[in-house]
């Protein structure tokens, strides 16, 4: 069985690091196929290989499976360890891990991703704060109900994977998330993530509208991609 999955630019997609980095830490093997954002809509590029214009996507023979999440269901059913072994951690993770696919718009508006980067916000409005205060609730909650160093006790699982472009945000524009701070560390130390970000570091090009968005997001302190 050999899978393709396909992705986009590591400085700014946060939706492909999220099977990327499972894919990475659960040592399935894949072909990384990388296709670049280099327009604010890449619909019509991205069609000839996604159903919805989007990344990521895995193609695994004659089938592609798309979204994230739908990407995490179909591992899920074919390799052990996506999602905890504990009843009660799968419990956690699945509601958690849907939580953070379907909810978040104001972090995701305002807290863009950019893995090489380093800023400082502008003031934020009650929505962020509130979704900042709930991550926080997550890791918290998470690491001391099962004993971390993961969301959901001693092993890298899809719960990880899901929150882990959060991990990048917290410490890009120095959001507080208290006690679960243990937990970016070790997700960022992590050998996938630190892939992820090497690869990001070494990009060469930028997208105009990812850009922007992250200057409209404050003052931009330091600059660690290649060309920064």
């Amino acid at each position: 069985m050999t899978y393709t999955l396909i992705t986009a630019n590591r400085n700014y997609s946060s939706w492909s690091l999220r099977p990327w980095v499972l894919m990475k830490a659960l040592g399935i093997p894949f072909e990384d196929e990388l296709e670049q954002f280099t327009m604010p809509v890449n619909y019509d590029a991205f069609r000839s290989f996604s159903p919805t214009g989007q990344v990521p996507v895995l193609i695994d023979e004659e089938r592609t499976i798309w979204d994230s999440l739908g990407i995490a269901l179909y591992l899920a059913d074919r390799h052990p360890g996506v999602w905890p072994a504990n009843e009660d951690a799968r419990t956690y993770a699945q509601s958690a891990v849907c939580e953070m696919h379907g909810g978040f718009s104001a972090l995701r508006g305002f807290c863009t991703m950019n893995v090489g980067v380093r800023v400082k916000p502008r003031p934020m409005d009650g929505q962020l704060v509130r979704e900042i205060y709930r991550v926080r609730e997550i890791f918290e909650e998470g690491l001391s109900r099962f004993g971390g160093p993961w969301l959901a006790g001693p092993e890298f699982t899809v719960l990880d994977a899901f929150y882990a472009p959060v991990a990048f945000r917290v410490r890009t524009y120095g959001l507080d998330v208290g006690r679960g701070q243990a937990w970016v560390d070790a997700v960022l130390a992590h050998p996938a993530m630190r892939q992820w970000e090497e690869e990001a570091l070494a990009e060469e090009w930028r997208e105009e509208s990812h850009e922007a968005e992250l200057a409209a997001a404050g003052e931009i302190i330091a600059d660690y991609r290649t060309g920064g």
